[in-house]
């Protein structure tokens, strides 16, 4: 079970760390008008457990902050996948 918990934790860090470099590309394309990630995209990767790593990317590079789908949505999986780790940790 230990396994499985670690291999849990693994896959958020790397899914975690793609959603943020995703969200800082995305921004620098945004700037250089090149062509973009899909919101579908990085709404994608926020759901598959990335919700963290999009939230801090929106934080950091102030990219798609003004949208309400990703205003409402990234927040909330962040609360979902918190409140899922959460739950693994405790039972």
């Amino acid at each position: 079970m230990e396994k499985l918990y670690y291999l849990y934790a693994v896959y958020l860090c790397l899914v975690n760390l793609i959603a943020f470099f995703m969200f800082g590309i995305d921004k620098l394309k945004a700037k250089k008008d090149l062509y973009r990630i899909s919101e579908k995209t990085l709404i994608t990767i926020c759901a598959v457990g990335g919700a963290l790593g999009g939230l801090l990317g929106m934080m950091s590079f102030h990219h798609k902050t003004q949208k309400p789908k990703f205003v409402i949505t990234v927040p909330l999986l962040v609360l979902i996948y918190g409140a899922l780790t959460f739950w693994l940790i405790i039972c």
